[in-house]
């Protein structure tokens, strides 16, 4: 019998994903690829096939998932099996710098940036900026790396210190900053190639924008200390009635890289112009900020792969009959 096959490599954020399949009673089994060995000769079984694999993967000792993965992905394409988010997914997932490009292919801007390799590379990137820029790791997650710099003399300083963080590839993203108005940002989530709904985050604690529980620190958190009087807003907040011409555009850029499930993060700066500057093809949903709104990421993707399976097993059975009568 096909099943569903989850290829990941962190089983706490799997854990709602296993919920909803067992209430919706989908067969589905794991393939965790943080290590492992593949026979080449043996053709992988009949399912369907949803790539998770993650790019901060190598944060949690699990360095080559990702290159393991892409070897997994393209024999299971080879033998014509059904992936969801496939190797060009997984490619845009892993590169920023691919990201970028590919956004930009379909009329999506993003921020200037410039990737560097080397420490003297970074520093001279980061002067051919103007105004204020960041720093973030081509290959990374959850925000993890990014920092912001108003001059020159700081990032030197930061480059050249036993604290420089450099990107698992090697290569390192000067960015311009964007400076939004408010201090949030917009991440638009799709399921299936389709608008499933769009939360605001607020950045005010940091860069890092993981929402799976599992990353959380908790809205309680407040930094004024016991005076505060009020508990801060969420952190992660679902917008009611998003509509924005940004949903056809993401759609688009998702169809034409084999994206189907995806988180999109943009933001805007004061004069309203929207820069697109990440693509999550793992993407996490906050049960918070879900269960205000009525609306769960992770059963909508259960729903999505269950549709998918249930078309897979039907065209088996059909070319099945077609050969007999044959």
């Amino acid at each position: 019998m096909s099943k569903i096959y989850v290829i990941h490599e962190n089983s706490a954020w799997v854990e709602p994903l296993q919920e909803a399949f067992r209430e919706l009673d989908l067969p589905y089994e794991e393939w965790f690829l943080d290590e492992g060995k593949l026979d080449l000769s043996v053709p992988p079984p009949q399912g369907v096939f949803y790539n998770r694999m993650s790019a901060s993967s190598h944060t949690r000792d699990h360095r080559f998932a990702p290159e393991y993965t892409a070897a997994v992905l393209s024999w299971l394409e080879a033998h014509g099996r059904r992936v969801v988010n496939n190797s060009r997914a997984l490619q845009l997932e892993i590169s920023k710098v691919a990201q970028y490009v590919a956004l930009e292919n379909v009329g999506i801007k993003t921020p200037r940036t410039i990737a560097a390799v080397g420490k003297q590379h970074i520093i001279e990137a980061a002067r051919r900026m103007t105004g204020s820029f960041i720093t973030k790791h081509n290959r990374a997650g959850k925000g993890l790396g990014v920092k912001l710099f108003h001059h020159i003399d700081a990032l030197q300083d930061y480059v050249n210190s036993v604290q420089f963080d450099p990107s698992v590839d090697g290569i390192t993203l000067i960015q311009q900053y964007i400076r939004a108005p408010q201090p949030y940002i917009t991440r638009v989530e799709f399921v299936g190639g389709k608008f499933l709904y769009a939360v605001r985050v607020d950045t005010s604690l940091g860069f890092e924008l993981c929402p799976a529980d599992v990353c959380q620190i908790g809205d309680a958190f407040c930094p004024v200390g016991e005076t505060a009087t009020e508990a801060p807003a969420p952190r992660f907040q679902i917008i009611e009635g998003f509509n924005h011409p940004i949903i056809q555009r993401y759609q688009r850029f998702i169809a034409d890289n084999g994206i189907e499930v995806a988180g999109i993060e943009f933001i805007v700066d004061e004069a309203g112009e929207i820069y697109t500057y990440d693509v999550n093809t793992n993407t996490n949903y906050n049960s918070d900020a879900e269960a205000a709104a009525g609306v769960y990421g992770m059963r909508a993707i259960a729903r999505y792969l269950g549709q998918q399976l249930c078309e897979l097993d039907v065209r088996r059975e059909c070319a099945h009959s077609s050969a007999a009568i044959a």
